[in-house]
């Protein structure tokens, strides 16, 4: 029977309760046991597929076609467990499941409630989809005393009572801060944040400390005596150098240890952090660097290209080079600018994206990666977007563009259905935006000694996507006859996949995101790729 782990943020949000969850979980599976990772989110949004980056950062994608929460991305990176449709609810998504439960009858007549009936749906994901996973890690978006997490807080209160204490361990992760006019940690905000768990119904079995500095005895036996939890399960997690130090901080503070004990269980093998010591000396250690330019709307919001630049660095570890990221707003690139941003660095990368906004700054700097023998990899919108400045100032269709973004350009980018007829738009969309893309794992073959059948070593791959636009096939061969080969199609021949530039050091877009499947214990190909060709560029 599976064992639930219930992990809660207190004080403030963006504490690190996903790399958290995913470093117990590695802990875990690298002792022997079976683990699925799960994240509740309390938005009212159904899915985050429609919101802004700058609202909730990326939105990452599964192989069965989710669009999740970004801790997803931290639980597959850290453990290498594929996440599910079945592994991230939000509040909009639960309401909107039993709001259509009872217009369908479905509840007889009676009075529809947060208590029972949104709780009892709650619990229901929490034990969907489980087979013989020996845990279950549950970490509940947002932080304690909000309003919008109280019934996630009270349904996992419930789940307890139903299952037994036995099976079910609560974690509570809190922040410490240091206050420097005083020279002192404060531990306050944490009892507070514990009496407001409590109050709920509560009481957390292990508290996880986070703090900008080692945590004193003295506070921590302060921490135990007031929030009445034993001094062994009071856990301090101090800023690491790098997030890849954070399942050997866990380790180190005994928190799978702690989580075993509690359950009444011992390692099946000895956890191998050899691994992570390893990536870690490469990422800290490492003299040589290069600069690899992001081109994007939302390059200075953290989390908006979280997976991206995970990636990178991955492709770092696997050629031992630094990645500095210098990070290039699209929205006011003027090309005069191009040239002197572009200077001193050694590879282009364009993401995904969407809307118009700052679009043209993208094809200008393909334009000057192109010319100028940067390697470039161009990622969904971003290969669009190389298709685009090709088309114009190789093709010589100076109203070449994207439907989404000019529906009276001529279409080397659209929607499937508008260039049936001589390339022409014939007909629009007015389906709703969220969930009607091209999401989750399809396959592509790959073109016989092109680059990208070197680089992923075989002729049939699986990547994630997550567009609406397509590539004009119809226009493949005025692509080809100039340089421009779609060297990656999928299965039935209708949808360009990838494209690369034959007369170019490397210069690949492709329509899926490689990001996605990146690890830091085992670096995209594509990525790796990528930097190995920055690393060499003169």
């Amino acid at each position: 029977m599976a064992r639930y782990i219930f992990v809660t943020g207190g004080v403030v949000s963006s504490l690190g309760k996903g790399l958290s969850s995913a470093s117990l979980a590695y802990l875990l599976k690298s002792q022997g046991y079976k683990v699925r990772l799960r994240k509740m989110d309390p938005y009212l949004n159904v899915d985050p597929g429609t919101m802004s980056p700058f609202q909730h950062g990326e939105v990452f994608v599964t192989d069965d076609g989710a669009e999740t929460d970004l801790d997803l991305g931290h639980y597959e990176r850290f453990t290498n467990i594929s996440s599910k449709q079945s592994d991230n609810i939000t509040t909009g998504r639960i309401y909107s499941d039993v709001i259509k439960k009872e217009r369908k009858g479905g509840y007889l007549g009676k009075t529809v409630q947060v208590i029972p009936h949104i709780t009892n749906r709650i619990k229901e994901f929490i034990k969907k989809d489980i087979t013989n996973e020996d845990f279950v890690i549950c970490e509940i978006g947002g932080t304690v005393g909000d309003i919008e997490s109280l019934p996630f807080v009270e349904a996992i209160r419930q789940f307890s009572n139903e299952h037994g204490k036995s099976k079910t361990l609560f974690i509570h992760l809190t922040f410490v801060p240091f206050l420097k006019s005083s020279d002192e940690i404060k531990t306050k905000p944490t009892q507070h944040s514990v009496k407001e768990l409590r109050s709920i119904g509560i009481q957390p079995d292990i508290i996880i400390c986070r703090s900008q500095q080692s945590i004193p005895l003295d506070q921590r036996k302060k921490i135990s005596l007031f929030c009445n939890v034993p001094i062994d399960n009071v856990i301090e997690t101090v800023d690491v150098r790098t997030i890849y130090e954070a399942p050997i901080s866990f380790y180190n503070q005994k928190l799978d240890k702690q989580v075993l004990k509690f359950f009444k269980l011992k390692p099946k093998k000895r956890p191998n952090l050899s691994p992570w010591k390893k990536i870690t000396k490469v990422v800290l250690n490492t003299k040589k660097s290069i600069n690899i330019a992001i081109i994007g709307k939302y390059v200075n919001l953290k989390d908006a290209y979280k997976s991206l630049d995970e990636a990178l660095v991955h492709g770092g570890i696997a050629n031992n080079v630094k990645i500095n990221l210098v990070r290039i707003e699209s929205d006011n690139l003027k090309n005069n600018e191009i040239k002197l941003k572009l200077k001193n660095v050694s590879g282009l990368l364009i993401p995904g994206g969407f809307g118009k906004r700052g679009t043209e700054g993208k094809i200008s700097a393909i334009k000057y990666a192109r010319e100028n023998k940067i390697p470039f990899l161009g990622i969904c919108f971003g290969m669009q977007m190389a298709i685009v400045e090709f088309a114009r100032n190789k093709l010589k269709i100076k109203k070449a563009g994207s439907t989404e973004l000019d529906r009276n350009c001529y279409p080397v980018i659209g929607l499937i259905n508008e260039w049936d007829k001589d390339g022409k738009i014939i007909k629009g969309t007015d389906q709703d935006l969220g969930g009607t893309m091209r999401l989750g794992l399809y396959e592509a073959k790959l073109r016989n000694n092109s680059a990208i059948n070197r680089i992923y070593k075989s002729n049939f791959i699986k990547e994630r996507h997550r567009h609406r636009y397509e590539v004009n096939n119809k226009l493949k061969d005025q692509f080809e006859n100039k340089g421009l080969i779609f060297s990656g199609m999928s299965p039935d021949n209708k949808l360009p996949e990838i494209i690369e530039l034959q007369d170019h050091p490397w210069f690949i877009g492709v329509q899926f995101h490689p990001e996605f499947k990146s690890r830091p214990l085992a670096p995209h190909p594509l990525f790796s790729s990528f930097i190995k060709a920055s690393k060499n560029h003169k």
